[in-house]
Order: structure tokens, then sequence, then C-alpha cells
């Protein structure tokens, strides 16, 4: 084991990989809670049942998802990454997809199971990584921003603090409201755990938050901590369904944009977090990612397990990051990662005291730690900063992830042009251009 994980090269050991396993569980353990109640549109009331899907059933989704994806990476790329159902993906997933396109959840499920197969030929055929080089790194820089607004607007709006305004679309909620007032604690209490540097910050804050709920009656007390695994069957292999009994609701453009959004996102969160997770442990050579291929492939297969389990896009998590800081270095730490979110199948009583304002905080400051991303990019070139802008500001005023990324790569070639940058346009660009027009000519004009 120590020599195929390369310990005694890497200078780590058992203590500090399990450390670091543990230590990167613990900060994306939130996702077991949070994944569920978004894609059950939990937030969301007046929603017939056919369109939220089994909170249960995504719970033990998500976690056999993150196992799976988590020891995928571990094996076969070796490195200390672990993966998990990705935030702003899932939000995609429930709020555009579902909510706003009015696509079943099984067929959006199904554009998550094709997008996974579409991922691991490119990852195979090392396409993936020539469409990444294509796109300009400061759209990449957008997306990212521009998901982490998207992501926080929905916590602020989970926890009442912006309600709507029928004079100004938006305003300042009742924050005398008993839920509100607990979601805003969540918050504070979350941001001390973070600025302390204290690992799992995220995950200690919504529990203390749910603890502070039963206290004030605004959290039902749960039964039992350990309990029942829930049954995964209300969505496992649900995304094979449209296949065979309706096949043509997957030949429209509106699920085509689907897996082009599926696509587009999890291109851009593989690649970012593989890179500063590696330059972070140490392991990039000659300013290239070793083993590139084989990290692509095990997130394509992750994608694909998820799907079929029934859960949004599975991804690779930047809170990774805080296992390398407490040590790891290996995909050994991977492996126990996955290993934690098996075991974690046993609590899933928790489930029921993690109500929209004790998630809400974590959705906040997710949505904080994506926007970092907005000093990268060269805000004093009028061009690069006009369609950087739409994109980012497009998706929380719009509700849509995928009309951000339309606008901004659309506006692209046309401000590259006009600054006569054309040639620094690459053709991809270009033919991205094109889809995206016809996307609001044939979804958003429809």
């Amino acid at each position: 084991m120590k020599k195929y994980f390369q310990f005694e090269e890497l200078g780590t050991n058992y203590r500090r990989e399990i450390i670091g396993g543990l230590t990167t569980f613990l900060s994306m353990a939130y996702i077991l809670i949070v994944n569920p109640l978004v894609l059950s549109l939990d937030s969301v009331p007046d929603l017939p049942d056919s369109m939220r899907m089994d909170a249960g059933a995504v719970f033990v989704a998500t976690a056999l998802a993150a196992a799976v994806g988590s020891i995928f990476m571990g094996l076969l790329a070796k490195y200390p990454i672990a993966l998990a159902p990705g935030m702003g993906l899932n939000a995609f997933f429930a709020y555009t997809v579902v909510l706003t396109y009015g696509i079943p959840w099984e067929t959006a499920l199904t554009g998550v199971l094709f997008s996974g197969l579409i991922f691991i030929v490119l990852s195979l055929t090392g396409i993936r990584e020539r469409i990444i080089n294509a796109i300009p790194a400061e759209l990449k820089y957008a997306v990212g921003a521009g998901i982490g607004l998207f992501i926080a607007f929905i916590g602020l709006r989970n926890a009442g603090i912006i309600v709507d305004n029928p004079a100004t679309l938006v305003g300042l909620g009742d924050l005398s409201a008993g839920n509100t007032l607990l979601a805003i604690f969540g918050l504070f209490i979350t941001v001390i755990f973070m600025a302390r540097g204290i690992k799992g910050g995220i995950f200690y804050g919504m529990l203390l938050t749910a603890v502070v709920g039963m206290i004030f009656s605004l959290v039902d007390i749960p039964s039992s901590i350990i309990g029942k695994v829930p049954s995964v069957a209300p969505t496992f292999g649900v995304a094979f369904e449209p296949i065979f009994n309706d096949p043509g609701s997957l030949l429209t453009y509106p699920f085509l944009i689907v897996v082009l959004t599926f696509l587009f996102v999890d291109f851009f969160d593989t690649a970012g977090t593989l890179v500063s997770v590696a330059n972070q442990a140490g392991l990039m050579k000659d300013n290239k990612l070793p083993r590139a291929g084989k990290a692509l492939l095990a997130d394509s297969l992750a994608t694909v397990t998820g799907a079929v389990f029934g859960t949004s896009t599975t991804t690779s998590y930047i809170e990774s990051s805080a296992g390398v800081a407490a040590g790891a270095r290996t995909g050994f730490a991977a492996i126990v990662t996955g290993v934690l979110f098996l075991f974690a199948l046993l609590f899933s009583p928790v489930l029921s005291v993690m109500t929209s304002a004790v998630t809400a905080p974590a959705l906040i400051i997710v949505g904080v730690l994506m926007v970092s991303s907005l000093n990268k990019i060269e805000w004093n070139r009028f061009e690069i900063a006009v369609p950087a802008f739409l994109t980012i500001i497009a998706m929380p005023l719009t509700y849509s992830i995928a009309t951000g990324i339309a606008i901004g790569f659309i506006f692209y070639p046309i401000t590259m042009i006009l600054s006569g940058n054309a040639k620094k346009v690459h053709p991809i660009m270009y033919g991205m251009f094109v889809v995206f027009v016809l996307y609001f000519v044939f979804v958003e004009g429809s």
C-alpha cells in the first residue's frame, strides 16, 4: 500500500493521510445535508410531489456518489482529492432545469447521465483538456464567481433575509422572524468558525445552528441520531427511464442546453480544483498535472455513478485543500474520505433537523468562497470586463446559471472582435457563440 501511493517519495505516512482524509470529510460533509434539501426543492412551497425528489433517497445517493467518486480518485489518480455532488450544479438542476424549464427531475437525471458518459469519452480521448484550454481564463473565473453569487442569493432567500418586493423585485425580509433570526445566528457562528480557521467550520456551524433551533423550538428534535439507511429506490436507475419510456423528451433543444451546461460547469469545477489542490500539495511537475487523464476519468465515472444512484453532477471539491493543509499527499486520503461518506449513511435522522434556515448560512459561505476568483479577472480590459461582468450578474438576477453562461459567451466574441482581437478568439468560442444564440432563440424566447 505504501509503495502504491508513494508514501516515501511524498514524505507522508498513514497517520497524516488518515487525518487529512478526515479533515476533508468534515470540510465537505455539509453536502450530505444541503444536497437533499436543494434537489427536493424543500424551500419552495406548494409544489406538486411529482416535482420533488425524495430527500432520503437523495441523501443516500449523495453519500454513495461521494464515496465511489472519492475512492475512484484515490485509486486511479492517487490524488488527495475528494468528490461529491457539486454546489451550483445541484442548484442549476433544481432551480433552473426543474423549476424554471419545467423538465421532470427524471429527465434531468438523464441529462446528468449523458454528460457523464460524454465526459468519459472526452477524458479517454484527451479532447476534454483541449476544450478547457479553448475557453478564456477570464470566463472560467467569471462562471465560478457568478455561481457563487447565485448560491449565496439562494441562501439569503431561504433564510428570509431577502424576500420578494413588488416595488423593487427584492427587499429586506422580516429580521425579527424566528427562522430568519436562526439563520442570521448560523451565519455569524459559521463566519466565526471560518475566520478562526477551524476545519469543517461550515459543517460545525450547521450542527450548532440546528441545536440552537431545537432549544428555541424552531427545529424539531430528532427521535434518534443513528437510524436505518433510507431506501434509494425512489431515485436509483430512474435516469434510464426517459431513454426507454419517453425518448422524444431527449430530442429537444432545452435538454441539449441542460447537458451542455452540466458539461461546461463541471469542466471548470474539476480542472480548477485539480490544479489548485495539486499545486498546494506540491504535486505539479513542470507546470503540468501528472495523471491528469486518470483524474478526469475518475471524475467522469463519479458523475455517471451519481446519476444512476439519483443525484446531480458529482465533481471534485476544493474543500480537499483543507485535507492537504492537514498533511494529505496521496490518494489514500481520498479513500479515507470515501469510506467516511459510507459510514455517514447511518446518520440519516439528522436530516430532519436540517431545515432551510439551518442550511442557508452554508450556502451563503460557499458563495463567498466561490467569488474569490473575481480578483483574477482583468477588469481594466473592457473587452474582458463586459462579458465577465454580464456572466456574473446575470446568474443571480435571472435565477439561471445557464443564462449567465450564455450571455457571457455571446458577448465575449463580440467585444473581442470590436477591440481588434478577433484572432485571439479560439474557433471553439465562435461555435459556442452560435450554440448560445440558438439557446436564446429556441429556449428563452419560446
